[in-house]
This record gives structure tokens, sequence and C-alpha cells, in this order.
């Protein structure tokens, strides 16, 4: 990723000192090369964009190969919920080691297991005739998410170690861009890929996984936080502890959250707008099922909405500069109310892309503003913890959102997902409007965290 400082506004404020964050950064911050961290950002961004490449390259596939090989939608929705369980399980715990000294080791065999479990895939199907056994799949698909769900946990304080602090918001809407553009091009070339042979897109992905481990490896940073003198002191600094200690360990993560305004008005948003989002999704697939459309106009939507999310990302960065942290996240909040809100009179392909187009275009700029500020806001040796609690919340919400639409939807109309949600949006642009978006002014507490677990120096990177 690329470390440069957003261009100045007019005032020639930057984007993280308008944000409320503090500004010029200490001489510790200041002290590292800033040739390296342009190397390791731009690494980190190349790592991340070949990784979501892969997995939507394969993802969009492996649901066509399940049922292909004659099992049932059941068995498809298991491996798909145990996927999700996993992440949701192992993410928490992972980033104890992570955050304690481990996260490149933990990211580079994460991603060189799971470069592995695809490969086997893409073998099986080669030599099998394309007809490899369920439980060769079953153990290779497990083994990949669990491995991407401990990469991931890994990952997320990766961000405040290699970035100048006036680069947040760059740094993270070059992830979001990545990860947009996955979603754009991935897909289709997943398909083009399953035409040819069964095995094309699960190679693809073992070698999506192979540049990850690759650039991983490749970064001179070793990606650990400063650490307290007396866990600095300790040759094995994740060491296994007693049981009690591990528990405050694993709990430090959550119990910053809980003490910081500014977490508890990121979990609140992300997991509202995420959930939300998911509800909206699925409730276009029912509408579009009954009304006789196949699988080829949600792939348009989906399309649609990567690109305009992709714009969105790019753009983020500049604007973020021009708005303040507060005003940004309010407007953004009000904007999605009436695309919501239109999704309940929506019936046709095209009307559904064009909101959905919407909603990703103007996203990425609040994503943008609240992760940089998280993350500059969070002490460096709980980043992966503390990501984890909110990861954990939108996963669950996402996870939990198509159920209730689905009900929705059977027992008051199609419409009536849309219209929920609207509603949701509203209370929380609401709330946001008087007095809630306040936290983006505030600095995460560095108190509350268990004297057990690393200790939060109130130190942002």
């Amino acid at each position: 990723m690329e470390s440069t400082v957003p261009e100045t506004g007019a005032s020639g404020a930057s984007g993280v000192e308008k944000a409320g964050l503090p500004w010029p950064p200490t001489a510790a911050e200041s002290s590292k090369p800033a040739r390296c961290i342009g190397r390791d950002v731009k690494l980190l961004w190349c790592a991340n964009a070949a990784d979501s490449l892969g997995s939507q390259a394969s993802g969009v596939v492996l649901p066509l190969l399940l049922l292909g090989l004659g099992h049932s939608p059941a068995v498809v929705g298991l491996v798909a919920g145990v996927s999700t369980a996993a992440g949701l399980v192992l993410g928490p715990l992972v980033a104890v080691p992570a955050d304690r000294g481990a996260r490149k080791q933990v990211m580079f065999w994460s991603a060189t297991v799971s470069a592995l479990a695809m490969a086997s895939v893409a073998v099986a199907l080669a030599v099998a005739g394309g007809r490899p056994s369920l439980a060769h799949l079953l153990g290779a698909v497990l083994v990949e998410r669990t491995a991407t769900a401990c990469y991931e946990a890994a990952a997320r304080g990766t961000v405040a170690l290699i970035s100048e602090p006036g680069g947040l918001p760059r740094v993270v809407a070059g992830l979001e861009a990545g990860d947009r553009g996955a979603l754009v091009v991935g897909p289709a070339l997943g398909g083009m890929l399953y035409q040819v042979s069964r095995a094309l897109p699960f190679l693809a992905d073992a070698l999506s996984y192979a540049v990850t481990a690759v650039c991983v490896g490749s970064m001179r940073s070793d990606l650990r936080a400063d650490l307290r003198s007396d866990l600095r002191s300790d040759p094995r600094p994740y060491v296994r502890h007693s049981r009690a200690v591990l528990v405050a360990e694993a709990g430090a993560g959550f119990a910053l959250v809980r003490t910081s305004s500014l977490l508890r008005l990121v979990l609140v948003w992300t997991t509202t707008v995420n959930g939300v989002l998911a509800a909206l999704y699925y409730d276009a697939v029912f509408t579009l099922q009954e009304s006789g459309h196949g699988g080829a106009p949600m792939g348009l939507v989906l399309a649609v909405s990567g690109a305009a999310g992709l714009v969105g990302s790019l753009a983020a960065p500049r604007l973020a500069v021009r708005l303040s942290a507060s005003r940004t996240l309010v407007g953004v909040s009000w904007l999605m109310v009436p695309l919501a809100a239109l999704l309940a009179t929506a019936a046709e392909p095209w009307s559904y892309g064009a909101l959905f187009g919407g909603f990703c275009l103007i996203m990425p700029l609040a994503t943008v503003v609240l992760q940089a500020r998280a993350i500059h806001g969070t002490p460096p040796e709980l980043q992966a913890r503390a990501g984890s609690v909110l990861a954990t919340a939108v996963g669950g919400a996402a996870a939990l959102a198509p159920a209730l639409a689905g009900l929705l939807a059977a027992h008051a109309g199609n419409a009536a997902p849309a219209l929920v949600c609207a509603a949701l949006l509203t209370l929380l642009a609401g709330r946001l409007t008087f007095g809630g978006a306040r936290a983006l002014a505030t600095r995460v507490p560095a108190t509350g965290v268990p004297a057990t677990g690393a200790s939060a120096k109130g130190r942002a990177v």
C-alpha cells in the first residue's frame, strides 16, 4: 500500500488531523524509515488483493461444484455455516499470540496452509476425474477457512505497524479498493476458469495464497508491537501461561471495546450497517427469484456494486481530507436511509444494481474514516484483539440477518425487510446526529485493560 500522506485541503490540515487525531506524530512514530514503510505497505496491498481475488474466484464456484457432484443444498449450507463458525470462534483466540509478537508468523503460515489446502483440491479434481470424495473436499475447505480466519485475525494489527499516522486513510482505502476490485473481477474469473476445468479456480486460489505468503514473508518489519518492558524480557512473548492469564489476555480486546466510546461507536455502526446490507441482499435474491429472474441478474448486481465500491474507495482518502469525521459519518448514514427505503419498491435487476451501487459508492468514505480513526486510537499491542471483537460482532450480524430477512419476507411480503432496514438506519443516523458521533473526537482510554494482558499505552501508531 502507498504510504504517502493524503493531500491536504485549503487549511493545510491532513485528513487525520480533521478526524480529531493527534498531530504531529510522536518521535517514535516519525523514526520509522519512510522507504521501509512504503515498501511494506505496498506488499500488504498486494497480499490483500491476491487473497481477495483468489477467494472470490473459488468461493463463487464451490457451491456449484458441490451441487454438481450430487450433494444437497443442505451440505452446501453446512459447509458455509461451519466455515463461518470457525472464523468467529478462532479469531479472538489467534489474536492473542498475534498481539504478543507472532503476527508475522501466524500470517505467513496461515497463508501457506491455505495454499496447500486449495492445491490439494485442485489436484484431487484433476486426478479423480473431477469427482473427489466429499470427505476430502470438506476437510480441505475447513482447513482453508480455518487458516484464513487465523490470517485475518493476525492481520488486523498490521496497518498500524507499517503505516505513517497521516497515511492511515490512504492505507485503509487501498485495502478497501483491493477488496472491491476482487469482488468485480473474482467471480467472473472463477466462472470462466470453471468452464475450462473444475480444478482451475482452486488452483488460482492456491496461487493467490502463495503470493500472499511471499508478500508477508518479504516485509522488512517484524510486525511486532511495542510491549511492556516485563513482556519484552520474555524471549517467547506468546508462551503458554496459566488459564486465568490466557482468559484475561483473550478478553483484553473486549475490555478495551467496552471502555472506549470510539470503539463502541465503530461496533454499533459497522454491525448495524453490515447486518442491514446482508438482509437487503437476500431480500433482493428472494424478490428476483419470485419474479422469474435467474442467477445472472444477481451476478450483475454484485458486479455493479463492486465497481461502485471500487470508485468510492479510490475517492475516499481525498474526500476524508475535506470533511470532518463526524459530518462524514452522519452524512453517509442519512444517505443510506432513502436507498434502503427505495429497495422496498425495486423489482428489476437494474433498479437493484443502481441502489446497491449507491450503497457501495458512499460506504467506503465512512468505512475509511472509522477504520483509520479506530486504528490510530487503539494501542498497537491490542490491535488484533480489539479488531477480532469487532469482526465477531459484524460476522454474527451478517450471519443472522439473512434468516431474519427470510422470516420478514415470508410473513409480511418482500418489501418488509427493506422497510425495517430503512427504519434501523434512520434510528442509527438520528442517534449520530444528536451527539452519537462525538466519540470520533475522543481517544481510546489507556485504562480498563486487565493487568495480565498486554498494556494499553495510549500511543497510537
